[in-house]
């Protein structure tokens, strides 16, 4: 089964794991700035009601924990930080979900939401109810930054187990596909259960006789509420995965030297009737993915350069500077200086 994710460069998320992440690295004296460094977002966007983030921007804090941090328990602290009530409608969905196994269904359905770093799914073996994640990030991480995004990973579903059932659910046992790390010794401090490295792939295992149980904030009602406006949510992210996340990948290399349709297909060695065709098979078109990547590089070059309305037209392939206005204001609400401002 192949797993979509959103788009990199989308912003369709409040920035509450970068804040959780910020904040944990500023316990270890990690100044804001240095945390932030490269993410185009300020410390004030950070806490805004309206910011909206990108999957791409929070990869850059990471990096920046990464390279920044000394401390090996740092993505497990930010894990435990994220708890469900800092999901907005996605986590609200899964705190009222009617039962243990609802949740997890819920989990994998609207992961699109919560600005997903990682592939996520559940499966069900005799006594077993097994998390487990593919080998599919939605980036090429490096092994450092690979590890970190899954010790983090882990610690949050810990953590929204936690949540729903009671403090005392804890898995029975959890696999990690890289090797024991020198600070092996944390995931059971953390995660509460014995750890096998160098499995096949990670997952996490839990009893699976709290498939049946209720969450403490079952809600049939709300629950349902919830969940259609989490549908709502998610037809609005465009996804990374499959042929238009290909073509995808391919616009965003060569910035403002757009290939056209025909050029696109001959790199993914089809026709471009059978590329319109795929890419219609999965909700999408060319031109709306053209848009999306323009978009994306259009909002980076106003937030974090000093470039003119015009310069950006042209990095973008406009032919002139008022029918990339037109387009802007079309795609986002606002004129390029009203959101630069």
């Amino acid at each position: 089964m192949t797993v979509k994710l959103p788009l990199l460069n989308e912003r369709i998320y409040a920035p509450y794991k970068i804040a959780a992440l910020v904040e944990t690295l500023g316990e270890q004296g990690i100044s804001t700035e240095e945390s932030l460094q490269g993410s185009g977002i300020t410390e004030a966007e950070m806490y805004a009601a309206d910011t909206l983030t990108s999957v791409r921007q929070y990869f850059a804090v990471c990096k920046n924990a990464v390279q920044l941090s000394h401390d090996p328990a740092t993505p497990f602290q930010v894990g435990m930080r994220m708890h469900l009530s800092a999901y907005g409608m996605y986590g609200y969905a899964l705190l009222c979900s009617e039962t243990i196994r609802d949740f997890f269904d819920l989990g994998v359905k609207y992961h699109k939401l919560a600005t997903p770093t990682l592939a996520i799914q559940w499966r069900e073996e005799p006594g077993f109810a097994i998390w487990w994640f593919p080998e599919n990030f939605i980036s090429a991480p490096s092994k450092e930054l690979r590890q970190f995004l899954i010790e983090q990973q882990l610690a949050q579903h810990v953590t929204h187990l936690r949540d729903v059932v009671s403090p005392e659910c804890v898995p029975q046992k959890i696999h990690v596909s890289h090797p024991a790390p020198p600070h092996a010794d944390l995931y059971e401090k953390y995660l509460g259960c014995p750890t096998y490295f160098d499995q096949p792939v990670s997952e996490i295992y839990y009893d699976s006789s709290i498939l049946d149980r209720k969450p403490q904030l079952a809600h049939r009602l709300t629950s349902t509420l919830l969940q259609e406006t989490c549908d709502r949510l998610i037809g609005q992210a465009k996804v990374s995965a499959g042929v238009a996340g290909e073509v995808y990948q391919i616009l965003m290399r060569t910035p403002g030297q757009f290939p056209g349709m025909d050029e696109v297909a001959d790199a993914l060695h089809m026709t471009s009737r059978t590329l319109r065709r795929k890419l219609e098979a999965e909700g999408m078109s060319f031109v709306e993915i053209l848009n999306d990547v323009r978009c994306s590089l259009a909002t980076e070059y106003l937030q974090t350069t000093k470039l003119s309305t015009d310069d950006i037209a042209t990095l973008l392939g406009f032919s002139d500077a008022a029918n990339f206005r037109q387009a802007f204001k079309k795609w986002t609400g606002k004129a390029p200086s009203a959101y630069r401002k």
